[in-house]
This record gives structure tokens, C-alpha cells and sequence, in this order.
């Protein structure tokens, strides 16, 4: 029997949860560690890998069993064949790009406001984390011997994220290039002449604004009239 799944029941994370259960099973300890491993797709909070096998095991995605465990009993899911139908009709699917979360791309993009040579130093320092992420991908690629039934899917999601890491170092060149001297056009280090007042960045977004105005309306509109929005 093929068993629908009804929409937004189930979430890109529900899915995660259904493929690292897998054939053999798991605990939500078991889970957590997973995915610490590797620390790249470890995107989700500690909790939701104790909450989510418990939701989708009441909705009947997963079935749950205790088992003895070293100082406590603890719980098992494996796959019902709910959750097996649930997999093949979402693996059907068309893939859509998931939408980036990254923090080396938020530092450039305030870099106008906090300065290049800052922005420069603070994007150096990923080297140091991508060299931990590299050891830790060697690692997970001499693991998938021992899963031979998946070691050809990891192996292709580990060059993925070589290939990924490799791209980040690439930025990091390309940061250090760009932003190794400062400019005299430089937004982030404007240069002063005596007597001259520091332009803010508000009030730079205003003149910006008056420039605008002056092209759709033919007629000046007068810099210090900070609440005249063009009006006719």
C-alpha cells in the first residue's frame, strides 16, 4: 500500500531524519553524532534531533523500541513502510537549490560599513576552520568502508563538500587581493579634507535620493531639505 504524504506534514529536515535512519535504525544520540561528525551539514539545533523522530514515530514515519543502553534505556526508530513510501514519492520530486546561509558572505556584505581592512582580517581566519573541516572530511571518507551499501552516495556528497571548501579558500585569495590596499574611492575608508564633515552612511543613502529626485522630476531639489520627497 503507497502511503501519501500530506503536504508540509513532512520538512526538508523530516527527511534527513527518514535517510540517517535508514535500513538499520538509530537513536536520536546516534543521530546527533552523525552529523557532529562532519560538522558541515550540522545546521540543525542539538534538540530537533531528539524532537523529530519523536513527531514523525506519532505520525507513524518511524517506529520506536527501548533498548538497554549503558546507564539507561534508550530509543531505537527504524523506518515503518510509511516512511519508506514517504522517501521514494519525495526522492520523485524535482530538486530546488536550497537558499545559502553563509557568514563569510554577510562579512562582505557589511564590509562597506565595518571596513575592508577589518573584513580582510576576519576572512583570513577561515583558513584555520576549513583545515579542521578537511581533516574531518578525510575522515568520513575512510568511514564509508564501513557502510558499503551507502559508501558510494557519501563518497559523492564528500567531494561535494571538498569541492565547497575549496571554493571558500578561493574567496579567501580573492579577499585578500582585493581588499590588501586601500583606495582612494574606497566607500569603507573615505578621505577626508580639512574642514570637511564626515558623510554618513545615512546621509550618503539621501544624496543617493536627491540624485534620484532631479532625474524624474527636470528640477533641483535643494540638499538640505532632508523631508522634501519630491513632491510635485
Amino acid at each position: 500500500m503507497i502511503h501519501s504524504v500530506p503536504r508540509d506534514e513532512l520538512t526538508l529536515f523530516s527527511y534527513e531524519i527518514l535517510g540517517l535512519v535508514g535500513t538499520t535504525g538509530a537513536g536520536p544520540h546516534d543521530l546527533r553524532g552523525m552529523v557532529r561528525r562532519g560538522r558541515m551539514l550540522d545546521w540543525a539545533g542539538e534538540t530537533r534531533y531528539y524532537v523529530e523522530p519523536k513527531r514523525l514515530a506519532k505520525l507513524g514515519y518511524l517506529e520506536a523500541r527501548k533498548e538497554p543502553g549503558k546507564t539507561r534505556e534508550r530509543t531505537i526508530y527504524t523506518l515503518t513502510d510509511k516512511g519508506m513510501d514517504a522517501l521514494r514519492e519525495w526522492a520523485r520530486t524535482p530538486v530546488h537549490f536550497t537558499p545559502i546561509k553563509s557568514e563569510v558572505l554577510v562579512r562582505l556584505l557589511i564590509a562597506d560599513l565595518v571596513g575592508e581592512e577589518t573584513t580582510r582580517e576576519s576572512i583570513a581566519t577561515l583558513r584555520q576552520d576549513i583545515a579542521d573541516l578537511s581533516a574531518r572530511l578525510t575522515e568520513t571518507e575512510t568511514q564509508t568502508r564501513t557502510l558499503p551499501h551507502r559508501r558510494k552516495y557519501l563518497l559523492l556528497v564528500a567531494g561535494f563538500l571538498r569541492r565547497l571548501l575549496d571554493l571558500h579558500l578561493e574567496l579567501v585569495d580573492e579577499v585578500e587581493r582585493d581588499l590588501a590596499t586601500k583606495r582612494p574611492d574606497d566607500p569603507a575608508t573615505p578621505v577626508r579634507h580639512q574642514g570637511a564633515t564626515e558623510t554618513t552612511h545615512s546621509e550618503s543613502v539621501w544624496e543617493t535620493r536627491l540624485d534620484s529626485c532631479r532625474d524624474r522630476r527636470g528640477r533641483g531639489v535643494e540638499r538640505g531639505g532632508r523631508f522634501d520627497t519630491c513632491r510635485q
